[in-house]
């Protein structure tokens, strides 16, 4: 692969019009009418806002939208004509993501490769080029190092981008992010000087979360099903699922059929969330997640516990989307908090309740 590059500003805003030139979509971070930023398509560099706050939603839209149909049917008789929906898309760049959001796609890739390959997540994926910003911290809500990852990491990321003086240092980090420098090659000068800048210190998080140690609180959350915390925490939780909507991570989906008229329809897919209580309610009535403190037990015990045993990584980035999304209060870094302390003040049955 190449080595690092630079590219100035100039050059990034004439290789954003060479790619749209080319018909490559390109999304960053923008404004939009409401003066909020969110990842949205732009036709031009002036359009982006890069390195402004984290987008209000994170890139996991562009790979599982919010809902998509999956094939559509014909019946004509006896006969049922299914229709197939394409599974190859046209390129994509994604600039400027946040380093938590890159991160999350790669996490999801473990379960949507898992025991069937999703053809349309994996589809979009080959199609697109994520060239992702160094983050200098956003807000207290932040906790990326807690989940193994942190605001240069380049997990993720085909290309990642730190600012210097009139543009940005290009560091390659994968063979797509090659494939990008190398086909615009004129845009990118070779770095005399490779040396990373060093994002700002985003100051002290509480907790800290160099003291949520993952492998502690994964075992105490496999061997405290019935804690009392769970009731606890489970008094500020609203059920709305405005956290899953915005996580970077989480995938829930419903899957349902869509007449459209007598003889056809669409099977779509659409994003649900486990923290409602219809998510598993049963056509018999029964449901095996009544109350509200079995459904947030089921979201911190999926992200960092069942998640890990499966894939070997927490299903989190430390974006804090959900922290800022909540109308409750809840926090995740907070939970986190209590569990590590409770894992460390117990840790035989006597934990339980």
């Amino acid at each position: 692969m190449t080595g690092a590059r630079t590219i100035t500003h100039d050059n990034l805003a004439a290789l954003v019009a060479d790619l749209a030139a080319a018909g490559t979509r390109v999304t960053a971070p923008a404004r939009g009418a409401d003066g909020k930023v969110d990842y949205r398509p732009i036709a031009s560099l002036a359009e982006a806002a890069l390195g402004a706050e984290l987008p209000r939603r994170s890139l996991k839209e562009f790979f599982l939208p919010a809902s998509e149909p999956l094939f559509s049917w014909r019946q004509e008789g006896a006969k049922v004509d299914l229709r197939a929906v394409p599974t190859e898309f046209p390129p994509h760049l994604v600039l400027g993501a946040r380093p938590c959001d890159a991160a999350a796609v790669e996490i999801l890739d473990h379960v949507m490769g898992w025991d069937y390959r999703d053809e349309l997540w994996f589809g979009r994926r080959a199609a697109t080029t994520i060239a992702t910003l160094a983050c200098p911290g956003v807000d207290g809500s932040c906790f990326c190092t807690a989940t193994g990852r942190g605001p240069e990491s380049t997990k993720g990321s085909d290309l990642m981008l730190y600012p210097i003086d009139g543009g940005y240092l290009v560091e390659v980090v994968t063979p797509k992010g090659d494939a990008l420098v190398t086909a615009h090659a004129a845009r990118f000068i070779s770095a005399s000087d490779a040396s990373r800048p060093v994002s700002p210190d985003p100051g002290p998080r509480t907790p800290d979360p160099a003291s949520l140690p993952m492998p502690a609180i994964a075992e105490w959350l496999a061997r405290n099903f019935e804690h009392e915390l769970w009731r606890d925490i489970a008094l500020r939780c609203h059920g709305c699922g405005a956290c899953a909507s915005v996580c970077p991570t989480c995938h829930c989906f419903d899957i349902v059929d869509e007449p459209e008229g007598v003889t056809e329809g669409t099977r779509r897919r659409n994003w649900d969330t486990c923290q409602t209580g219809l998510f598993t309610l049963h056509a018999s009535g029964h449901n095996p997640r009544r109350d509200q403190h079995a459904r947030i037990r089921q979201r911190v015990t999926h992200k960092f516990s069942i998640y890990p045993a499966k894939f070997g990584e927490v299903l989190c980035t430390g974006c804090g989307r959900c922290a800022r999304a909540c109308p409750g209060g809840m926090d995740l870094p907070e939970i986190l908090g209590r569990i590590a302390a409770l894992a460390g003040a117990a840790s035989g049955p006597e934990a339980a309740v």
